[in-house]
């Protein structure tokens, strides 16, 4: 891990902690059968996929939900059931992330996620100190924003080609070893973040050595 410059690190399963088998209980309590086959911890099938994607709108989103429920059923409902996937972001993750900065090391955010959750839930998430979720990085590279979801190599080609980054200078810090196999793949340096290997140990190891 020495010579680190970089560090990209993943929302879901690293910052923030996820339930999804609260998620999917919700979805079916809004009539929606299916949910545990379309919505995984690392790769979703439609119209989820198509919503982490970019390719359709929230309200597109909802409106194919609605035809699948078979009955009404408002937007913010499938907005809280959808939210329900998203446990907490503890605030000393925060600080970590304020702690890798001020050690000197350049953060960038690289997430499968949708624009419900990033602008809504996340955003608010990441206001706990006062700051806003730009405050915390140098750069942030979304799924929906890119078309291309993780462990696809063009969302870490992204990147690392936008920020001018050095492979072997950056980290990837992922729960999933399928992604964490693709940034390996690409000259970079990648940790697999567990219950035993968890971002604030890893913030720690980095910290100590900057």
């Amino acid at each position: 891990m020495n010579g680190i410059k970089n560090v990209i690190i993943d929302l879901g399963g690293v910052m923030i902690d996820l339930d999804r088998d609260r998620c999917v209980a919700a979805f079916e309590a809004l009539g929606i059968k299916g949910v545990n086959e379309m919505l995984g911890l690392y790769r979703q099938e439609e119209p989820f996929l198509s919503i982490e994607t970019g390719r359709i709108s929230a309200a597109e989103f909802y409106d194919e939900l609605r035809s699948r429920a078979g009955r009404p059923v408002a937007d913010r409902d499938f907005e809280a059931a959808f939210n329900a996937f998203l446990v907490s972001l503890p605030v000393e993750r925060l600080a970590a992330l304020r702690a890798l900065r001020a050690a000197g090391l350049r953060l960038y955010m690289i997430s499968n996620t949708n624009g419900i959750m990033f602008d809504g839930w996340i955003k608010r998430a990441f206001m706990q100190e006062g700051l806003r979720v730009g405050d915390y990085f140098d750069g942030i590279v979304t799924s929906f924003a890119e078309g291309v979801c993780k462990p696809d190599p063009r969302l870490f080609e992204t990147v690392l080609n936008r920020y001018g980054l050095v492979p072997a200078e950056s980290v990837l810090l992922d729960d999933s070893e399928a992604n964490c196999n693709t940034a390996r793949s690409l000259g970079m340096n990648a940790v697999r973040i567990t219950e035993n290997e968890t971002f604030l140990d890893m913030a720690r190891k980095l910290c100590d050595l900057n």
